[in-house]
């Protein structure tokens, strides 16, 4: 019987062991996986689609998540989208000193991405 219960501790503890070894893996990307495919595919489409591409394109996200947290690329990129609606309306996502700073800030990024892994 004192067999049986320490075969369920010992589980246990390797499988928290195992949790400690895979967290870190989990915390190597902090961008979501939609996010990371949308920015690839769309890479790849201006670059060529095939795989020498798709590999500096996967570089190249991966470049800017090292420099750029989520929160700030999320910003940049809605500034980005919502700065090509005309007229007024867009001008604050264009103009606006937030804007300008978070859309500088993923340009840089991105112009390192392109000399690391074009």
């Amino acid at each position: 019987m004192a067999a049986f219960t320490r075969f369920p501790v010992a589980l246990i503890a390797a499988a928290g062991m195992m949790a400690v070894v895979a967290a870190p893996a989990a915390a190597i990307t902090s961008y979501p996986t939609n996010v990371v495919a949308e920015y690839v595919y769309a890479c790849m489409k201006a670059n060529g689609e095939n795989r020498s591409s798709l590999d500096q394109c996967s570089c190249s996200i991966d470049v800017i998540e090292s420099i750029v947290p989520y929160e700030r690329y999320e910003a940049a990129s809605t500034f980005r989208a919502m700065g090509l609606v005309p007229g007024e309306n867009g001008a604050l996502f264009r103009e606006s000193a937030p804007a300008k700073a978070a859309i500088g800030e993923l340009r840089r990024a991105q112009a390192e991405a392109d000399v690391r892994c074009f």
